[in-house]
């Protein structure tokens, strides 16, 4: 009977001894020292600052540790297995990768919160803990007495603690700063298990991470393929899904629930300007610009300049989709149908439009109903108003 060889081979491998545990500073002093980084295809930061504080308060208070962070070390340098690497928070391109780099697989979300803890980060400026609760808790107002920032209590500094509990005389007995250094020394101390793999292919890598994390979520596939088109200098975040969003929330609109909506939305209001710009005009059903129609394969495919000119064809039509709205007095529906309709018609009536049109149009936003309609439904329904 024949048994294939790399069988054999993987009977005889045994990933699970190559693991170790990490106290959480010893790996903020990682990231800092650009030791520990993120592979190039990584989405970048999604978790909302209460899943940051959730985060907080399980490392405080639960009886059971956090899962496993993974991590693929680089010894080959020069070959396949050196993906690019990007540094936390800012995403920015590492210039080299050193023979044992380390490259988070997965765990950049609770990595990263911990990390903007250490180095006092803005992101955090209204969490703290608060003695009275015995949790951290978001304090949107100016902090009470028995409130200590989270950027303060988990300080990189050690002295910067004690500095604050001199200043604040309700902290000062020795009583509360002896609480707040066994709190600080916890969480300096607690420790995640660290589970290794060596050189591993950017395919291994991403099925590595899917398994653990998304189990192969199409918006997450979605955000690591846009990813990867920083080496080509363009990042989706700040220079167009940012954006988008905040210029949404400005107008008073907040239809990003669940998360994954920061990505799936904004993607999905591309597709008018990727047919504009490929075709110059609309020519097939399935580009509506909702969630089920996003076409992430053929806009990583488009020339850098060409995808910069989507994103700025698409921002200038979610404007005069907003303006519209709020110059006719129209009523503002929380929904995200709406908004990219809209958008895709201004996208393709770019000149402007005549004084019948828009009356055609202001009838067509006050009597269109998305609601329980089928993707085919909603697909016509956007070719229908294309065509006012």
């Amino acid at each position: 009977m024949n048994i294939d060889k790399q069988l054999l081979a993987a009977a005889n491998l045994n990933p699970t001894k190559n693991s170790r545990q990490e106290y959480i500073f010893t790996l903020c002093e990682n990231i800092e020292r650009g030791e520990l980084t993120l592979p190039l295809y990584q989405r970048d930061i999604s978790w909302t600052l209460q899943k940051c504080v959730d985060l907080l308060n399980y490392q405080l208070l639960n009886k059971s540790p956090i899962s496993a962070i993974s991590i693929n070390v680089i010894n080959n340098t020069d070959s396949q297995y050196a993906v690019p690497q990007v540094s936390f928070i800012n995403r920015d391109i590492r210039p080299d990768i050193m023979r044992g780099q380390m490259s988070v697989v997965d765990g950049q979300q609770r990595l990263t919160t911990n990390f903007k803890a250490y180095s006092n980060h803005s992101d955090l400026k209204n969490v703290v803990l608060d003695l009275g609760k015995g949790e951290f808790v978001i304090s949107s107002e100016s902090f009470r007495r028995n409130q200590i920032p989270v950027g303060v209590l988990l300080n990189k500094d050690d002295s910067k603690l004690i500095k604050y509990t001199e200043k604040n005389k309700a902290l000062a007995s020795p009583a509360v700063v002896n609480a707040l250094l066994q709190i600080r020394n916890k969480i300096k101390t607690y420790q995640y298990t660290i589970n290794f793999a060596t050189d591993l292919s950017e395919d291994e890598q991403i099925n590595w991470f899917e398994v653990l994390n998304n189990a192969g979520s199409r918006v997450s596939i979605i955000q690591m393929r846009f990813s990867k088109l920083k080496a080509h200098g363009i990042d989706i975040y700040t220079q167009y899904a940012n954006i988008y969003r905040n210029k949404v929330l400005e107008h008073g609109y907040d239809y990003f629930t669940p998360q994954k909506t920061n990505v799936s939305y904004p993607i999905a209001a591309l597709n008018p300007a990727y047919e504009l710009l490929v075709s110059g005009k609309h020519l097939n059903n399935n580009f509506a610009p909702m969630s089920s129609d996003t076409k992430e394969n053929q806009l990583c495919n488009l020339k850098p300049e060409k995808l910069k000119e989507c994103f700025d064809v698409t921002l200038e039509a979610l404007d005069k989709a907003l303006e519209f709205i709020e110059d006719n007095d129209l009523e503002k529906y929380n929904r995200s149908d709406y908004i990219n309709y809209l958008l895709g018609y201004f996208v393709f009536h770019k000149k402007g439009i005549t004084n019948m049109q828009k009356e055609k149009l202001i009838n067509w936003y006050n009597n269109v109903n998305f609601t329980n309609k089928s993707n085919t439904a909603r697909r016509k329904i956007y070719t229908e108003l294309l065509e006012l």
